[in-house]
């Protein structure tokens, strides 16, 4: 058996491991090979009191322009392995944290793996997407998760927590949480408490998708809302969405210099939602795990929450696409929920600039939004 390893490299700044390409000079970073070497990684670090930033596809972060005095440390295995499929129990697939989420849609769809064929185009890595719940065109992964294997950094121990123990809910979940105590970064920031190691999924095997809860990709694919579509076709109607928005990386492509969404759409009273201009979008919010494990959320509506638009909200302020450009950073100009770098940028200025369209969605709504990002030693 080969022993587990981990290799060292120097001189990386955080601008070259993110999609923003911001961010200063690592203090030391890592890759890692397996699960046993990033637990040691992790735990060294820990027991030297050095702070440890886990880093996956570098999609959904953002660090200052000091950069990050501890470790970063990246795993970067790459694997999808099948552990069992049949007609009743469908697929079951492991995932390693570091394998690129497209790899683990792409694989899906080409198997007849149906729950995930809305998240195309994700970037990012696997171990990522529990920890903020990714969701998309009325997909969520917590529709999907049936494990996920954890070093738990407070006990030491291996711990594989189970769907019903990770708390999912809009874009956020136990792992997450763990990242704040209160209204402060929690001790174990910028890495959540619980490393992902390996993500467990549960999918069921078909050649038709799930129903398609998203009225704009229902659209694209002809359907009625409720109604299915062939994975492949949906895969494909995804990305060109996702495109058009500047959503799918492309080094050439300014707008897709980004964080994807910058801030989360408001889940509000609502009282306050019904104090919002006509024409504003609302939508209801349920529970968040579903009844079924591929299909959009069924459970019941709340009455007393309402979730709107953050692009509307940013739209609808006077903070319209492109806002903030000719300069180094803007509004992207294909979807206003993305904050963009245009080069030769820093990350203050970024700041500056999420902190002028939070403050006035504010001042003109009375919401105030939440960053999506992890914020790494910075504050909006």
């Amino acid at each position: 058996m080969t022993p587990p390893t981990s290799a060292p490299a120097s001189g990386r700044t955080l601008a070259e491991l993110t999609t923003l390409r911001l961010g200063g000079p690592a203090g030391r970073y890592l890759e890692t090979d397996s699960s046993a070497a990033l637990v040691d990684a992790v735990r060294a670090a820990d027991d030297a009191g050095e702070p440890v930033l886990v880093l996956g596809g570098g999609s959904n972060v953002v660090v200052p322009d000091v950069g990050f005095p501890g470790l970063v440390v990246r795993d970067v295995r790459r694997d999808v392995a099948l552990d069992e499929a049949g007609a009743c129990a469908g697929a079951s697939v492991t995932v390693p944290a570091g394998t690129p989420w497209t790899d683990v849609v792409d694989r899906a769809v080409a198997e007849g793996w149906v729950g995930v064929e809305a998240l195309a185009g994700i970037p990012g890595s696997t171990g990522a997407t529990p920890v903020q719940n990714v969701g998309a065109y009325g997909q969520e992964v917590a529709g999907v998760v049936s494990t996920v294997r954890t070093w738990d950094r407070a006990e030491r121990r291996i711990r594989t927590l189970a769907v019903g123990e990770l708390g999912f809910g809009y874009r956020t979940s136990v792992l997450k949480r763990s990242l704040r105590d209160g209204d402060v970064p929690s001790r174990w920031a910028p890495t959540p408490r619980f490393v992902v190691l390996e993500v467990g999924l549960q999918l069921r095997l078909g050649t038709l998708s799930a129903p398609i809860a998203y009225a704009e990709l229902a659209r694209r694919l002809g359907v009625d809302v409720g109604g299915v579509a062939p994975l492949v076709d949906v895969r494909a109607a995804v990305l060109e969405l996702r495109a058009g928005k500047g959503m799918v990386l492309d080094a050439s492509d300014h707008d897709t210099w980004s964080a994807g969404s910058f801030f989360t759409n408001p889940v509000v009273a609502a009282s306050v939602a019904d104090s919002l201009p006509d024409g504003a979008p609302r939508y209801p919010v349920r529970s968040a795990l579903p009844e079924r494990s591929t299909g959009p959320s069924l459970g019941a509506i709340d009455p007393t929450l309402v979730k709107t638009s953050a692009a509307w909200l940013i739209e609808h302020a006077g903070f319209g696409r492109g806002f903030g450009l000719p300069g180094t950073v803007g509004v992207s100009t294909k979807h206003s929920l993305a904050l963009t770098h245009r080069g030769g940028g820093t990350t203050a200025e970024l700041l500056a600039l999420a902190r002028t369209v939070r403050d006035g969605v504010h001042q003109r709504f009375g919401i105030t939004l939440e960053a999506e990002p992890v914020l790494v030693g910075v504050t909006l």
